[in-house]
């Protein structure tokens, strides 16, 4: 279905290889990071009440072309269970049809995947076996605090702060991966090829018309109630990694405020190409991720303290719905 080495050719390749730095500036930025990581960890583990182990998801600074690799390779897990259901439904293609068919969708995904090569910082891959992994792309750190005028090393803690955060929530809640995990097989459950054609024409609609992303492209009611819970949860994923990295950060980052203004206005894209994108991607919906998610965990933490909120994290029926981020009290009422 997708030729995912063509995939990674056509992203790398439209990705670049990032801001010039000479070796030195470029083993520097390492350094840093891997020790932004390491210095990052017991803050966020004193500030959340989360305890993790040590060593149990690698921290990997990669460049922009090693993104694109580990995503293509996490894409291919995740949509697995959809190929396997839609080729069972509908049999192998001919070689033919399906080298053709597999070139042309690894170009669409490569072309993804070669934008967002070049715009994101870091990530943590909870679905890399067997706890997740890390990754920080130091050509975009560094293209990002040159942007914005950053001091670099307040910017890379910074920056180590938010992913280091999510390496603890997974790391921490072992469950979590495999709930996440679970509702991508669960998407594949739903899938019917005859609904996924009329799914297909529907979403490219709403994305020609200006009104929708490829979020719309699977968009049955099932789907889209799978869709919603991914939303809770990544929102509040998000969410506390911002409210974590803006509580830690006054303490360690002397230009933490100019920062974090500079970088808000910076996630509003640039031209009018880069906002088209984003929308088409469904980064729009990400950044409002970020916004809805902090305003929740902020509500309940004031409410009722970081220990009482950590309830959050005891398994998936304690997660927020969609519907919960845009009223927390309606969980604390429900959880708590």
């Amino acid at each position: 279905m997708v030729d995912w080495d063509f995939a990674v050719t056509v992203g790398s390749r439209l990705a670049g290889p990032g801001p010039e730095v000479s070796a030195a500036e470029a083993l520097a930025a390492v350094d840093e990071l891997r020790e932004g990581a390491d210095r990052s960890t017991p803050l966020v583990q004193e500030f959340t009440g989360l305890r993790t182990e040590a060593g149990t998801a690698p921290v990997l600074v990669v460049d922009r072309g090693g993104w694109v690799q580990a995503n293509a390779d996490g894409f291919a897990k995740i949509l697995a269970p959809i190929v396997d259901k839609l080729t069972e439904k509908k049999g192998e293609p001919g070689a033919i049809t399906g080298a053709i068919g597999s070139r042309v969708t690894g170009a669409e995904v490569g072309l993804m995947l070669g934008f967002l090569g070049t715009k994101v910082l870091g990530q943590f891959d909870p679905f890399y076996s067997p706890r997740g992994r890390l990754l920080l792309v130091a050509p975009n750190i560094v293209h990002a605090e040159r942007e914005i005028g950053a001091d670099p090393h307040d910017f890379r803690l910074w920056v180590c702060l938010h992913e280091e955060t999510h390496r603890v929530q997974f790391t921490a809640n072992p469950w979590l991966g495999e709930h996440l995990m679970e509702q991508m097989n669960a998407v594949a459950g739903t899938i019917e090829p005859s609904a996924l054609v009329e799914g297909l024409r529907r979403g490219a609609e709403a994305i020609r018309s200006g009104n929708g992303s490829v979020l719309d492209l699977v968009s049955s009611p099932e789907q889209k109630e799978i869709l919603d819970r991914v939303t809770g949860v990544m929102s509040l994923l998000e969410g506390h990694a911002d409210v974590v990295m803006d509580g830690v950060g006054p303490t360690v980052i002397p230009s933490v405020e100019q920062i974090r203004k500079k970088f808000n206005q910076r996630r509003q894209g640039a031209g009018t190409l880069d906002k088209l994108l984003r929308r088409l991607l469904g980064l729009d919906a990400k950044m409002a991720q970020y916004r809805d998610g902090a305003v929740f965990v902020r509500h309940v933490v004031d409410k009722v303290g970081m220990a009482e909120f950590n309830a959050v994290w005891s398994g998936p029926d304690a997660l927020p719905s969609k519907a919960d981020i845009a009223d927390p009290d309606a969980w604390i009422t429900r959880v708590l």
